[in-house]
């Protein structure tokens, strides 16, 4: 992980509480963006189940939620580094647990977590009798089967996969690898209609399309768009990801969220205080985005609502 300042400030935002907010973005029609908690080493994994944003502090080996009065709560204790998460159509929330990052030796894995009990249920630690490197991020798409990518990041040396890659583990749970020539492949996600997945590594600038066959079947891989990079960069890449009704990416990169059409256009690019690691949608109507930046979560209206995915089995 890079090295993390620590921040001592708990601003809310406006819907949330008090906002504490930045410029207009350069993209049409969004808001200003407010910060609504700060005080954490490295957040990550935003996820809103209607009433709450559920998000991770990586290194403090936490999960946090707030309500919409800007009540934040830890979750989880001991989380073993848990990364991206979602819910699933039980309510359930799915994480990519990493593996706690100071002792290599534990297991990374997919879990579920039941929201009111916190019980904790392993749904992959292993593929081809290894453990994974250190699952990262994860989508769920309408037959409960769980795309998942697992890079190098808080992985033992050497890696445990031996490469990096991502994966597919079906509601039955069968995991299958979907591929793994991609550098540091770290946000994932489904298009609205389930029919393409998007991949998008963290050490080259290309984001990648596959059509969809059916569940855990890919096929036509092509690059997408590449990211626009900062003035002393060539090939950084993104990493967290998500996706509004009409289709449209929103990656975090280092200039920030750049949105992103299906066709492949940079729509415009939402800046934030802190470099965001990942954003996802929430509100009463979906058209939060939510971004966990380094040190603190962060909000913006956007004139489209994002989509939720059902994760139910049909």
């Amino acid at each position: 992980m890079r090295q993390l300042l620590l921040s001592l400030s708990l601003i809310f935002l406006s819907g949330f509480a008090t906002p504490d907010q930045t410029s207009a973005q350069d993209f049409p029609g969004a808001g200003k963006v407010s910060k609504v908690h700060g005080g954490f080493k490295f957040t990550e994994g935003p996820a809103f189940d209607g009433k709450h944003l559920y998000f991770t502090d990586i290194p403090n080996n936490r999960i946090l939620r707030t309500d919409l009065k800007g009540t934040l709560e830890t979750f989880l204790e001991n989380s073993g580094n848990c990364n991206g998460l979602m819910f699933d159509g039980k309510n359930s929330l799915i994480a990519c647990r990493m593996g706690r990052l100071e002792n290599p030796v534990a297991d990374a894995e997919l879990i579920a977590i039941d929201v009111t009990t916190k019980q904790v249920k392993s749904l992959s630690s292993k593929y081809d009798g290894k453990r994974y490197n250190a699952c990262n991020d994860l989508v769920i798409d309408k037959s409960g089967g769980i795309y998942f990518t697992d890079p190098r990041y808080g992985a033992p040396e050497p890696w445990p996969q031996v490469k990096e890659a991502f994966y597919y583990r079906s509601s039955k749970g069968e995991v299958t690898k979907l591929g793994d020539d991609i550098s540091a492949p770290n946000g994932i996600i489904l298009s609205p209609d389930e029919s393409t997945l998007y991949v998008v590594p963290s050490l080259q600038k290309q984001v990648y399309a596959f059509g969809v066959e059916s569940p855990g079947i890919l096929t036509d891989k092509r690059v997408l768009f590449e990211i626009k990079q900062p003035t002393d960069k060539e090939n950084s890449g993104g990493d967290g990801l998500s996706v509004d009704v009409q289709g449209n990416l929103y990656i975090t990169t280092d200039l920030g969220v750049q949105v992103v059409s299906k066709d492949g256009k940079l729509l415009g690019i939402i800046a934030f205080p802190e470099q965001p690691a990942n954003c996802s949608f929430g509100g009463p109507d979906m058209k939060t985005l939510f971004a966990t930046c380094r040190t603190g979560l962060y909000s913006v209206e956007m004139p489209i609502p994002g989509h939720k995915f059902s994760g139910k089995v049909e």
